[in-house]
């Protein structure tokens, strides 16, 4: 889709005249204001790429243009220009957030070439943003079982086609990491990467989230927004939990899958997209189907390719793999020197049960392993006490309690609420209902005080 530059001028046979120019020479979509106020109002309503921004005009200048974005967190780059030759002015605008500045007496392939170099670094610090979020949020695709070197195969082979893929796994066995590895090995590796967690989400948010919405939609949607549709553009969009989504919005994903083209809330311009969806969920969505609660016509578009995850509990073989490199790299994310993992302790987190949250769990434990050790090594004594082992039968206790009456009570608190945690999905207000808890606050607070954190997958 190509960009949208506005050219914010109240000399307006000029600002037309660097539209006309921009669609010609650098292709692309423009819009004209006349002045600081109609601009702003521009941005708010519509999604736009890139400002060129007139310093010196009546009422608000160029100026307040950039404090009043800078104020509503209006996140776009702005080229000014000004036709004064101040360059002390210029460096007052970059100051105050411009990308860069130009005098009107430049050429306007000057013009085209600065505008290009504003999106590029825009588009730059986006995808850095998808980087660093991607390494800090997740693990890479470890291990060499059998079941393992399965799946990486399967994603060689799905990652260079343009279907819909279902990823389909129990809770925390990594299925956003799938995702990506279908986006990183795929032509479209070097577009943007767009999760989007369909649970826990009101069917307004959920909405908002995918498709976009225009100024006024709703109550709270004073500028325009894009979805994660165009976000996505021609590179992968991950709908997680898609079983979760509730039936108004599969209606109009059905639309948007079978069309190619979406229409934020609140809009009438139909907008064409081109990314690759792939959906994840841990629910059996067949059974979802003979209950009502999911469209089978969107069940098929999404299923064209199904990759089953395995859990962790079918490749023990690949838990000391996991466990290495979570002791890695957690100490360094903690700041700590890293330590090796004992032969005992390696075999302990072998015989464990990893059913509750697979390789999320074993990264968890691993990270409290690392807070609760003081030696050389991570020893067997330093694995949390809530963990049973594979084969002792419900209710077995991991060994007799130690420790003071305070933190055995802390302990217990901790299991009680992890325990409840993932039955629900880690839904707060689900959980604390659950638990009896007067509201979703109560619980948030008895997370804090046990430093229980949500996992990532």
């Amino acid at each position: 889709m190509r960009k949208l530059v506005l050219i914010v001028d109240d000399v307006r046979p000029l600002a037309e005249q660097y539209a006309y120019d921009l669609e010609r020479l650098g292709r692309f979509r423009t819009r004209v204001a006349g002045g600081g106020a109609e601009g702003l109002d521009i941005l708010v309503r519509e999604v736009v790429d890139c400002v060129i921004l007139d310093l010196e005009m009546p009422g608000l200048d160029g100026f307040d243009v950039l404090r009043a974005m800078e104020h509503q967190e209006i996140d776009v780059p702005v080229i000014v220009y000004t036709g004064t030759g101040s360059f002390d002015r210029c460096v007052e605008a970059v100051r105050l957030g411009a990308f860069g500045f130009i005098d009107k007496a430049e050429s306007m392939e000057r013009v085209v070439h600065e505008v290009r170099l504003a999106l590029r670094q825009s588009d730059l610090r986006d995808r850095l943003g998808q980087l660093e979020e991607q390494v800090s949020g997740s693990s890479p695709l470890i291990g060499e079982s059998e079941a393992m070197l399965r799946l990486r195969s399967a994603i060689g082979r799905l990652a260079r086609i343009p279907s819909p893929v279902l990823v389909l796994g129990e809770s925390g066995t990594g299925k956003e990491l799938v995702a990506r590895e279908l986006h990183r090995l795929s032509p479209r590796r070097d577009e943007a990467f767009v999760p989007v967690n369909c649970g826990g989400m009101s069917e307004g948010l959920v909405d908002s989230d995918l498709f976009g919405h225009d100024r006024g939609a709703f109550t709270g949607a004073v500028k325009a927004r894009r979805g994660a549709f165009e976000r996505a553009s021609a590179g992968t969009l991950f709908l997680d939990e898609i079983g979760e989504l509730p039936g108004g919005v599969q209606a109009r994903l059905l639309r948007v899958l079978e069309g190619g083209e979406v229409t934020r809330l609140g809009g009438e311009d139909a907008i064409v997209v081109g990314a690759r969806v792939v959906a994840a969920t841990h629910r059996d969505l067949d059974a979802e189907v003979e209950k009502g609660s999911f469209r089978e016509d969107l069940l098929y578009r999404l299923n064209v390719h199904v990759l089953p995850v395995p859990p962790l509990r079918e490749r023990p073989d690949d838990v000391p793999l996991l466990a290495t490199h979570f002791a890695a790299t957690l100490a360094s994310a903690l700041g700590l020197a890293p330590r090796p993992l004992s032969e005992d302790a390696m075999a302990a987190l072998q015989s464990r049960q990893w059913g509750r949250n697979n390789v999320r769990e074993l990264r968890n434990t691993v990270e409290r392993m690392i807070i609760a050790s003081d030696g050389a090594a991570l020893e067997a004594g330093d694995l949390p006490p809530d963990l049973v082992p594979r084969d002792a039968p419900p209710g077995a206790a991991a060994g007799p309690p130690s420790g003071t009456f305070r933190e055995q009570k802390v302990v217990a608190e901790t299991r009680i609420v992890r325990a409840a945690l993932d039955a629900n999905d880690w839904k707060i207000g689900q959980t604390a209902r659950a638990l009896g808890l007067a509201d979703h606050s109560s619980l948030l607070k008895i997370m804090n005080r046990l430093g229980i954190r949500r996992p990532t997958d």
